[in-house]
């Protein structure tokens, strides 16, 4: 998904969480678009609210590729007014800027993030979790058993993934080099630049 898609699903994640009633339609239409596949699909389904299925549905959409953005709008039949709404705002919406994120200092920028931090940044990464944690070199075998071992909770195993580079990169593991890697897989550096301020 475009970098500038992506921002604009976050800028109106609570709108659409509170909006749309993704089970009817939405969700199927999506799955038969192969855009979800069936276990995102049982995932959504299994959240006891519509406005926690919307979000677990927008978590899992920016991780789907390309076509996922087009896919979702297209499904938006029922909520044409919502639909209206992204695509104007995509329309006057200046481009990603590097204006738009706050420069972080070099000194902030060289040091090796604390523990703390990386619970903090594990606690905001989404589905791009893996791709980050491949950008910054674990391998696949590494990151299934951060996923074996942590069964139950993202967090731990995307937390267990960040200390397990920062050991074994040693000085190397810098916030600069982690900020690469979120840049790579189409994180928004402000999501990193809030776990450090």
């Amino acid at each position: 998904m475009d970098p500038e898609h992506r921002a604009l699903l976050r800028a109106h994640r609570l709108d659409l969480s509170g909006q749309l009633l993704v089970s009817d339609t939405i969700v199927p239409f999506l799955y038969q678009e192969d855009i979800l596949t069936e276990t995102q699909v049982e995932d959504i389904e299994s959240q006891p609210t519509n406005t926690q299925k919307s979000l677990k549905l927008l978590d899992i959409l920016p991780s789907r590729g390309p076509r996922a953005f087009d896919a979702f709008l297209r499904s938006l039949d029922d909520f044409s007014w919502v639909r209206d709404k992204l695509l104007q705002e995509l329309q006057t919406r200046p481009g990603p800027s590097s204006t738009d994120v706050r420069r972080l200092p070099d000194s902030v920028l060289q040091k090796v993030p604390s523990d703390r931090e990386l619970s903090r940044l594990a606690s905001r990464l989404g589905a791009e979790w893996e791709p980050v944690l491949m950008d910054l070199g674990l391998s696949p075998e590494a990151l299934f058993r951060c996923r074996s071992d942590h069964g139950l909770s993202t967090h731990g195993a995307v937390l267990a993934g960040l200390v397990q580079w920062r050991r074994s990169e040693g000085k190397k593991a810098t916030v600069q080099r982690l900020l690469q890697s979120l840049t790579a897989a189409g994180v928004h550096p402000s999501v990193l630049e809030d776990v450090l301020m």
